[in-house]
């Protein structure tokens, strides 16, 4: 096995998904690092990565998903909600620009009461007294609750967010794309069907959206292989429209689920087996949020890019630290050898130049 999948990334062919779980099973480390880095260089310069600083803005914890991984989530009209003004969220985006971040991502929940109009003024108001930020503004699981609340079609959806100057809508929210682990953890979410409608709406319309997957739940190895199966087969459909694929890691902490952390050397085997089968997607980021400077390890599997997160309630309700010492991060990038460049937020690929 390993001898047909070194001939096939070897002469830039798609290896299978029984090449991926034989991989993630029974592939040494150095295998699966030299196997991840070959198809790295294909689009990346060798022993280089990129990076930027950001923070995601949580600006409501109310949700009714009730998803039994989320330690972050309050009922409505439960204590502890919160609902930010937009001038406070206007005050967290100043601090991150004190800090020098350049990009702003906004994450939340399936709050009942705010529709796609309500979306549409706070970013207006934001692009407009930061025309200088990029925004990742939603991600697609709330853009999909808001369209429902909104009795709006996600075509609707996706160009009035449009006309209010959104350039993007993270993938964010799709965890496990299996409809098996949808019903035991979010049953109120959505179908893995019902997302990619919304993401391919939200690409018809213009707007830029990133590919993303957590691990560490109680899926299954078949279960993450038909994550990111159906996700390189979406990829295809519109013609390599998404830039990005990160991945990160469930914390268990705080949270009706609960469980054990995996272990970084597990996270970086997953990541590599990602970057050889997704063969379609530029760029495999990997995650600082929730693996610290272990997260750049995964630059020797595959790993291209990553960002510096300034703040995420999500994911430190849940047990993940931040530390504002990013020179330790990024000397961490440098004593693995890896040339690390800042960045600019990636650029919106003009769908109709591709014909989507």
């Amino acid at each position: 096995m390993l001898t047909d999948i070194r001939q096939r990334v070897g002469q830039n062919q798609r290896i299978t998904r029984e090449m991926a779980a034989w991989l993630f099973e029974h592939a040494s480390d150095e295998d699966l690092s030299a196997l991840a880095t070959q198809v790295r260089q294909r689009f990346h310069t060798p022993n280089e990565a990129t990076w930027l600083m950001m923070s995601i803005i949580n600006y409501t914890n109310v949700c009714v998903a009730r998803c039994d991984y989320c330690s972050f989530y309050r009922l409505p009209k439960k204590p502890g909600g919160y609902l930010l003004s937009t001038e406070q969220v206007c005050a967290k985006i100043d601090a991150l620009l004190a800090l020098g971040g350049t990009l702003v991502s906004f994450n939340g929940g399936f709050h009942p009461k705010l529709k796609i109009e309500h979306y549409a003024e706070l970013f207006e108001t934001v692009h407009a007294r930061y025309p200088d930020i990029a925004f990742f503004e939603m991600t697609v699981a709330e853009f999909m609750y808001s369209c429902k609340v909104s009795r709006m079609s996600y075509a609707e959806g996706a160009a009035r967010l449009r006309l209010a100057g959104t350039e993007w809508i993270t993938g964010g929210g799709s965890e496990i794309l299996e409809d098996g682990f949808r019903k035991r953890h979010s049953p109120l979410k959505y179908s893995v069907e019902d997302y990619y409608d919304a993401q391919r709406e939200i690409l018809r319309a213009g707007m830029g959206s990133t590919a993303t997957m957590v691990i560490g739940f109680d899926e299954t190895l078949d279960e993450r292989l038909t994550h990111i199966e159906r996700l390189r087969t979406f990829q295809d459909e519109m013609d390599g429209a998404l830039p990005s694929f990160l991945c990160w890691t469930y914390k268990p902490y705080n949270n009706d689920l609960g469980g054990e952390e995996i272990e970084n050397e597990e996270y970086l085997r997953w990541l590599a087996v990602c970057r050889i089968y997704l063969d379609n997607f530029v760029h495999i980021r990997t995650s600082v949020l929730t693996r610290n400077e272990g997260a750049l390890v995964a630059l020797r599997y595959g790993a291209d890019d990553f960002d510096l997160p300034t703040e995420d309630e999500v994911t430190q309700t849940a047990g993940a630290t931040i530390s504002e010492d990013f020179d330790a991060v990024l000397a961490e990038g440098s004593r693995l050898g890896f040339l690390l460049r800042h960045r600019d937020p990636f650029p919106v690929r003009l769908q109709r130049e591709s014909g989507v």
